[in-house]
Order: C-alpha cells, then structure tokens, then sequence
C-alpha cells in the first residue's frame, strides 16, 4: 500500500513538472522515454583548489556536496588539471582528448599572428574547428553545455552562454509571448528568489567596490565590476541552473554545466577570500537542485559528476610589484640587444573578468564591454608580441640572431624579474616517447641554467603533489606551435606566485594550487587505473565515454577491495591477533522495481555495487516471470556485478520463478535449499500463503568455512514460528555441518525485534544491529520511511561486529521498498575449512 501510494505521488509530481511544460512550450526536442539508458550531467565548479574546497567543507559552506560524501556514497578524489591549468585547456582535454590544446588563455597565432582570446568567439570558434578537422570524438555529441569555451560537439542550439554561441539560445528568443509569461509564471517563486539574491549581490558589490577604493584600486575598474559580479555570480548561475533541469527532462544524454561564480571571485578578491568563498552557498544550492532533477528524471538514468577544473593561487599583480607592466619591463630588459624589439603588440595588463559578462549575448552588453585589440604596428616584419592573461606570459617574435635563447631567457629573469622563464632549444633534439624527435626544453631561474625533465624537480619542488605529470605536460607546453619562443611563468619554487594581469587569484601555470583541483564521483564508478591515484581531465573523459555506452548488465566493479585487513586490538600478555574484514549485505529488492514503479535490475547492481560487500543476499527476486519482462533478474544483477550466483525458488511456476539469492566473489559451493513449512492446517492463511524458502551455502573466506544462510519469513505469526523451528533443526543451522563453523543468517523476516521468532533466533546467534557499541539499531522498511526493522543479519556469537551500514541515499530510497542492511564482520585469519 505505501509502494502504491509513493509511486502514484512520483509520477503525479513528473507529470507536473515545470521543466518538461518549459521544454513543450519552447518547442524543444524532446527524447523518447529510456529509463535505463545512462545519462550524464558534468558538473564543474570552475577554479575551486582542492584545499580551498576542504576548507569551505568544514566550514559548512558546501552542505549539500557534504551530503553527497556522507550520504550518497560519492567518494573524493584529488584532481590534476594538466597544465596550462586554464578552463579552455581542461575542456579541450574533456572534450576532445587533446592535453594543451591552447597554450594559454590567451595566445597569438602563428599563422594570421592576431591574438586570440578563449572568451571571443572567433578565438574558440577557430582552435574547435581545428579539434574537430583532426578527428577528434566529441563528447558533448547529441548534448548540451552552459558556460563552456567551447561545444564540444553539442548542437549550435544546445550551446548556450558561450563564445560561439552567446546567450540563451534561438529557442528563448523565438519563443512567442504567451510562452513567456508561462514561463514566468510557472518559475515565479524562482523569479522571486533570483531578485533576491542580485539584491543581496548588489549590496555586496557596493560594499566590495568602496573596500576596493580604500585599497587603491582603479575607480573605474571597480565601479565596472559591481554589474559583472552580479551578472556572473548569480545571473548567470540561475539561468544555467534552469536551463541544465530544462535538458534533463527533455533527456538528454550528456549535460555539461561550467558555475563560474567562485572563480570569478577569486580573480578578484583572491581564492581564500571570504568574498570568494560566499559564492560557493549559492554555487552548493544549484549543484543540488540540478542532482534532484537528475534522479527524478524518468527519461533517462543520469549520473552527476562533479568537479573543478583547475585551481587557484592566491597572487600578487606585476605592476603593483614592480611598478610597470611586464610589456615594459621586457622592452626594456631586452634594449640592448642589436636586434631590439622595441614596441609590438601587448595583450596584458588585463584579466577575464570583465569579459565573461559578454557571454550573455546582446548588443548593448557587447557594447558595454567592449574588446579591446592591441594596437597593430606597421612594420614590414612580425613585431614582438606578448600574451600575458595570468601567470604565464608567451613573448613572440623575438629575432635573437646571434644571440643566444639562454642569454635572453638570463635577461629576462634578472632585468625583467620573471620568475621562471623556459624555451625550446632550437639546436638541440632529443627522442620522444614514441620515437618522435623533439626539442629540447630549457630555461633559466634565480639558480641558472635548467633543464626538462631533468632539473624538474627543483624549478616546480619536491612537494609537487603532481610532480612528473606537471613537468612533462610544462615541457610540452613550451613545444606548443603557438606557446611563442619564450614562456615566462610568474610561479616556480620557492618564490610567491606572481600574476601579469590585474588580479587577486591566478592560474594558467604549474604550480600546486593552480593545478590542484579535486573528482566528486558517485561510488561505482570507477577510480582511473593508471596507478596515479588522482583523475585528470583524459580520465574523466574515458570514464564518460564508458559510462555513456554501457549496455545493460555491464559489469560493474566495487571501487574497494573485498577484503581488507584489520589488525585487533592489543590484549595484556597476549599476541595480537590478525582478522579479516567480511563485509555482509541483506537486500529485500521487492523483483526490482522502484519506489518510482520503474523495473531496474541495473539500479539495484549499482545500490550494491556503491558498497562493496563480500557476500549478497537478495529475496523476492524475479527470474524470467512474465510481471517483469521475462528477465532473469538473479543472472542479470550477478553477472554486472562479477559474482556466482545461486539461486533458491520458492515459487515455481511453469518456466517463471521467484525467491532468494546469494551472490559472491569468493568460492561458494551449495550445502542445501528447500521449501520452509508454511502456515499450521488450521490456519485461515493455509491455501493463500506464499511459498517461503532458505538457501544454505558455504563460502571460503581466507581459510574460513562461513555457513551462510538466506531466507524471507512468512507474512503471518504462526508461519513465522514454524519457518524459525525448522531452520534452527538439523537440517539448517543445528546441523552438523555446522559444528564449529561460523554461522550467519540473513534475510527479511518480516517481524519486529520484539516478536517471539525473533527472540528464540537469538537464543542461538547474535543481532548484528545489537552487537555493535554504540550503534542505534536502524529501520529498513519502508524505505522512503524507514520506521520498521524487519530484516536482520544474526551472526555466531564468537564473531565482532566492526561497522554497520543502512544507507539513506537518494538511490536506495528510490531503487525498492527496503533499504539494505549492511555488516562489517571481523573474521579471525587462520580458521579451518
């Protein structure tokens, strides 16, 4: 009754759904219904460092991404963002598998030798023209994205808020005015609190403008950021947010979503600034609202990954150190050579943060903040250019002649103060990986002369948590055709990061912070193998890709090993025993379907799948019964999640069946299954009853001869009470088999702790849920209310219990009316077979 009565108030709630009335009455398209085709929304939170997302962590600025970790059994993981560690580069690689498909954020082109800039369309439009003619797969194919340098392979129509595609889209604006007002209306409240907010916003930006005059910064400049904050931080987010739920319910395949908010933040007030991290409540708030739409989405079965593309540093200006902008200084510092570069072209002095308000699209906004092109020289020759948008500066045209690259990389350090400056050597090749001849990367710092790979280590420190990587893909960003001749990095060990654009908080380079960002991913998807044990953006592309295509019954691996070893703890005068840990899960799966009356053995594999167990025992399990597709549910589930199965009918009917099942990774043999007693003669349940049964196996673990046994008790007392006599005989768990071997029964048994059954069941074995210290025994039925504890796992009292689990996730409320019962058991290593 409360499955019936759940189900009815889910599917009332979708066909309400203001999301799929907004995608009709903007005429969008619209995909056939496909609940177990997967579905992807990727989520970047653009800037945010791993330490600086640790911190807002604890600090309770990220609840619901907290939530996540504790509650949904998504893990966290560190993140590298390659290097240069720019938005552009890390979609590039996301998108197209290229690593440093752009050197920088900004860059000349060797070819037409105009400066290029990420947040331009021609700029974008013309390095994704080239990923696309190499033949590069998009990932976005048949999507959409919000807020990305690039399509990625999504549609003209689905890019919305991007270089090449500015604003919202053609859908809004051809939408007539009747579905205007619908869409008023029907997002009022959100109308409302969207008002609210750029009111807070404001507020805020007034306070941090006359902050920022009392510090000496630029009135204009200031004054210009209170309506780009507003704009970025919560106008853009609200839309993006909006239109990310829209595509969900159109479904979608794959969704991408790049929040902005914090980095652009962090840009201007620093990455640690309380200013910075302000932005991340409401950056927390829209990453939950877009998770809800996911899994109440009945279109497709969506997935949500979160991460953050690259991270910052907290920086100082150039100018504001040396008192002139590095385009001077390098004139200067570069005077005396007989070649002299004097003036050239000069992109620096000037960040993104201004610019990213054009995203919007429109007119006056372009006019508003218009694009400022470096003045063209009129020179028969390639003037000198400098692109310096961040922490890395590429100096082009630099006619050395007889002068060597070493002693212009020295003059450049020692006149001009960068930090680090690298080239690559023209007269030295050395042999690449696959065999290719490469130049030979160099460069000079406060020490000398240094080399790549080899001098790697001092120039980016030991510490580096991503130390080889960062110095291969460093290397390779100095051999990029359009890194210039000489790349000057404001960071390198052992001095404080430096920016050459007019900013807070950077990044583009190689240092720790910039290049530090972190993975939130749900439990069963796959930690990259690669030994390196962090993502980057490749791996995050693979892992798409895998996920995309997978068919049904595809395995699915646990993301923790089986069995992991525990040491007891030390007793007086004796030695210390090793156990190891088994990990038990009981699952009423009610034959698969949802409290949402979806059918999904997929579901339930990824339930079991997120938690790892050694051992599974499932009841009312389905194999090929007409009610649910003619599928073998019990094969189905074991074989995605690469265990034996074994499986025990209680109803046997023709060629459909229905009952229980074990499922391991470890060797199994069966002992014995059967038909429980059912309901005494005299009993008014005698000929409606359900068939009850019990599977016994033996399971070998590390030497240990474990009896397991699963069952599903009757729905009546009297049933119960025979069901428990005979399973206490000799011919389950009082046989002799069992003499001095490790018993553990599992199972629904559909009665209370209090009930007769249950306490003549634990004369003989222990409740788990009551053998833990500590532990308040937890519910499990039902379980979008999980008020009744009906299904048990009773265990040898000789055995310790180390930890117990009944997850409340979004899934495991969704995926059947019972939630698993998990248990951690310490088995003592050594024991006979």
């Amino acid at each position: 009754m409360l499955t019936r009565i759940a189900t009815r108030l889910r599917n009332w709630r979708r066909r309400v759904s203001r999301s799929e009335w907004l995608a009709r009455m903007l005429k969008l398209r619209i995909n056939e219904r496909d609940p177990e085709a997967p579905a992807l929304v990727l989520i970047q939170i653009d800037g945010l460092a791993r330490p600086q997302f640790d911190q807002a962590l604890a600090e309770g600025k990220l609840p619901f991404l907290k939530k996540l970790i504790e509650r949904e059994h998504y893990h966290l993981d560190n993140w590298y963002s390659g290097v240069p560690a720019t938005t552009p580069a890390v979609q590039a690689e996301i998108f197209y598998g290229v690593r440093a498909a752009v050197p920088s954020f900004g860059f000349m082109s060797t070819e037409s030798q105009e400066m290029l800039r990420m947040y331009e369309s021609h700029g974008a439009n013309l390095v994704e023209k080239r990923l696309l003619d190499a033949g590069h797969e998009p990932l976005l194919k048949g999507g959409s994205c919000y807020v990305s340098s690039f399509r990625g392979g999504a549609e003209h129509d689905e890019a919305h808020f991007c270089p090449a595609s500015q604003g919202w889209g053609s859908s809004l604006r051809e939408a007539g005015p009747l579905a205007l007002i619908a869409m008023v209306l029907a997002n009022l409240w959100s109308l409302i609190r969207t008002v609210g907010l750029l009111l807070l916003e404001l507020i805020l930006s007034i306070v941090d403008f006359f902050r920022g005059l009392t510090k000496g910064q630029d009135f204009v400049r200031e004054l210009m950021f209170i309506p780009t904050r507003i704009a970025i931080t919560i106008l853009l987010r609200e839309l993006s947010t909006v239109g990310v739920k829209i595509d969900i319910a159109r479904g979608l395949p794959i969704i991408y979503v790049n929040l902005l908010g914090y980095d652009e933040q962090s840009h201007r007030r620093g990455p640690s600034s309380k200013f910075a991290h302000w932005t991340l409540k409401g950056i927390d708030d829209a990453v939950a609202r877009i998770w809800r739409a996911a899994h109440r989405s009945s279109r497709r079965h969506y997935d949500v990954w979160i991460y953050s593309d690259h991270g910052q540093d907290d920086t100082t200006a150039y100018e504001s150190l040396h008192g002139e902008s590095f385009a001077d200084a390098v004139s200067a510092a570069l005077s005396d050579l007989q070649a002299n570069p004097d003036g050239g072209k000069s992109d620096s002095d000037r960040g993104v943060q201004l610019q990213r308000v054009r995203l919007f699209g429109g007119q006056w906004v372009q006019k508003l903040f218009p694009v400022k092109e470096p003045a063209d020289q009129q020179e028969s020759h390639a003037p000198m250019a400098l692109s310096a948008m961040g922490p890395l500066a590429l100096l082009y045209n630099i006619d050395c002649k007889d002068v060597p690259q070493q002693t212009i990389a020295r003059m450049l350090v020692e006149k001009a103060k960068a930090p680090m400056v690298l080239y690559a050597d023209k007269n030295e090749r050395i042999t690449g990986p696959n065999g290719e001849q490469l130049s030979k990367i160099k460069g000079w710092w406060r020490e000398g002369a240094f080399s790549l790979p080899e001098d790697g280590h001092k120039v980016l420190g030991k510490d580096h948590p991503f130390l080889d990587e960062a110095i291969e893909d460093l290397a390779h960003l100095c051999r990029h055709p359009e890194a210039g001749d000489f790349v000057a990095s404001g960071w390198c060990a052992g001095h404080k990061s430096i920016t050459y654009a007019i900013e807070c908080g950077s990044h583009g380079g190689a240092s720790r912070k910039e290049t530090h960002g972190f993975a939130l991913m749900p439990g069963d998807i796959h930690f990259p193998d690669n030994g390196r044990g962090y993502w980057r953006p490749s791996d995050l592309r693979d892992a798409a890709f895998a996920f995309l295509q997978a068919q049904p019954a595809q395995e699915l691996k646990s993301t923790l090993p089986p069995a992991t070893p525990l040491q007891a703890q030390p007793h007086e005068d004796t030695q210390q025993p090793q156990f190891n840990k088994l990990r038990v899960m009981t699952y009423n799966v009610h034959i698969c379907k949802g409290m949402d009356g979806k059918l999904s053995p997929e579901r339930i594999a990824r339930v079991i799948a997120r938690y790892s167990p050694d051992i599974v025992a499932l009841q009312e399990v389905d194999v090929r019964r007409q009610r649910t597709g003619g599928v073998d549910q019990a094969h189905q589930i074991s074989r995605m999640l690469s265990m034996d199965c074994h499986f025990q009918p209680a109803m046997h009917l023709e060629d459909e069946r229905y009952g229980d099942a074990i499922m391991t990774h470890l060797p199994v043999r069966l002992i014995k299954k059967g038909i429980l007693p059912g309901p005494p003669e005299n009993s008014r349940f005698r000929n409606s009853a359900e068939p009850r049964g019990a599977l016994w196996m033996e399971i070998d673990f590390h030497g240990t001869a474990i009896q397991m046994f699963n069952t599903h008790l009757g729905l009546s007392k009297g049933e119960r009470q025979r069901q428990v006599d005979a399973l206490m005989g000799e011919d389950w768990l009082g046989g002799e088999k069992c003499h001095n071997k490790p018993r553990i029964l599992v199972g629904d048994f559909n009665a209370l702790p209090g009930a007769g059954e249950i306490k003549k069941l634990t004369e003989v074995l222990d409740d788990a849920q009551l053998k833990l210290p500590g532990h308040k025994p937890k519910g499990t039925f039902f379980s979008r209310l999980p008020k009744a504890r009906i299904d048990y796992i009773f265990v040898e009292p000789g055995l310790q219990v180390s930890d117990i689990h009944v997850p409340r996730s979004e899934l495991t409320r969704l995926a059947s009316d019972h939630l698993p019962l998990i248990v951690d058991l310490k088995i003592p290593a050594g024991e006979q077979k």
